[in-house]
């Protein structure tokens, strides 16, 4: 029904408006008694797509990308999608209100999005009210981090360590967003030197609060692709020299080669099906780097069942969607789970975790 019905009356209003509204209705239906755990039921993945990562349990590959319910307001329902784990912020230190609307764009013909928000959420403490007050939840709940807009980028690590600091002990992991083109200079702290000082002090704050929260959720690190391939290889090389736990790759481009859309012109991170072959191919890339000891996200224009194994075979480990639920709606969760199973079922392969990195080897 959603494109028939919801999609074509969300599509008359401002991007971000739109936004705004879907997410206004699934904080509501998250807070109706017992709803969530009946839709989490009957959109249950099989034990096919279940797996063991970072020591935790996924029961589906699928997750949703950060900077859709940057704040942590729709937690239950996003679980109740199918989910197998759910990534929110990015946040940072203190609230902000991020760039200047219009800041949301849709690329109808290209199925794409452009968006320059500049990380506007609540801030740290907003978000840990609110990932406190939640009930017992039935997928991980990872919280992207970044660094304030006015914090130069020699005090960044500051600003991701207070981030640990007010969120470990709500956590399931942190990811340390040094990718996104729409906070000036932020890129410059993907550097290999510089990166690895970021994750180290990051890994030295989540074990130091160990005592404190009976908690150290491992730390992922979020890389752009737009770098140069020697540059790309350095920074892997640091992210996994310095010891975090994982990689997603990964964020949005300010690439525009073969968009068709009037919008392309629009500055920030383009996002969507323009992606999908670009990140699969630097998901190939990572896996062999790091010779598949480093479990790999994959995120970047994930629309079929098809494009999510693609990207599992060239060595992702767990997948993120985020600019297709926009297009596809909210039934894309259920239809990729059930589309892996049946590509698995295909292929002879009992479990999801039998094709990681097949296609890198």
């Amino acid at each position: 029904m959603y494109p028939r019905l919801a999609r074509p009356l969300l599509f008359r209003l401002d991007a971000e408006d739109a936004h705004h509204l879907t997410l206004g209705v699934l904080e509501a239906a998250s807070k109706v008694p017992a709803w969530p755990a009946l839709a989490r039921a009957l959109t249950s993945p099989g034990a096919e797509l279940a797996q063991t990562v970072f020591g935790q349990s996924f029961a589906s590959p699928i997750g949703l990308a950060a900077g859709l319910d940057k704040n942590a307001v729709a937690v239950p329902a996003f679980a109740a999608l199918g989910f197998g784990f759910l990534e929110v912020g990015t946040v940072t230190p203190r609230p902000q209100p991020g760039n200047e609307r219009p800041r949301l764009f849709r690329l109808l013909e290209d199925e794409a999005l452009i968006n320059r928000m500049g990380f506007n959420n609540a801030g740290a403490e907003a978000l840990h009210a609110r990932l406190s007050a939640l009930p017992t939840q039935s997928a991980p709940v990872w919280v992207n981090i970044g660094r304030n807009k006015d914090t130069p980028n020699e005090e960044a690590a500051g600003d991701y360590l207070k981030c640990v600091h007010a969120l470990q002990n709500v956590a399931d992991a942190f990811v340390i967003n040094v990718s996104s083109p729409n906070t000036p200079g932020l890129r410059a702290l993907q550097a290999a030197d510089g990166l690895g000082e970021l994750v180290r002090a990051v890994l030295d704050a989540t074990e130091a609060g160990r005592v404190r929260t009976l908690r150290r959720p491992p730390v992922l690190v979020k890389l752009a692709p737009d770098l140069h391939p020697a540059d790309f290889e350095a920074s892997v090389g640091a992210v996994q020299d310095a010891g975090a736990h994982g990689l997603i790759v990964s964020n949005t481009t300010l690439g525009r080669d073969g968009l068709f859309s009037e919008k392309s012109s629009e500055t920030g991170g383009l996002s969507g099906r323009p992606l999908t072959q670009k990140s699969t191919a630097l998901i190939r890339e990572a896996y062999r780097l790091t010779g598949g000891t480093l479990p790999i996200v994959g995120v970047g224009g994930i629309f079929s069942a098809a494009d999510a194994y693609a990207k599992l075979r060239a060595g992702a480990s767990l997948l993120e969607v985020y600019s297709a639920l926009v297009y596809e709606g909210p039934g894309l969760v259920r239809r990729l789970n059930r589309g892996l199973a049946d590509l698995l079922a295909r292929d002879g392969v009992a479990n999801v975790a039998g094709i990681i990195g097949v296609d890198a080897r």
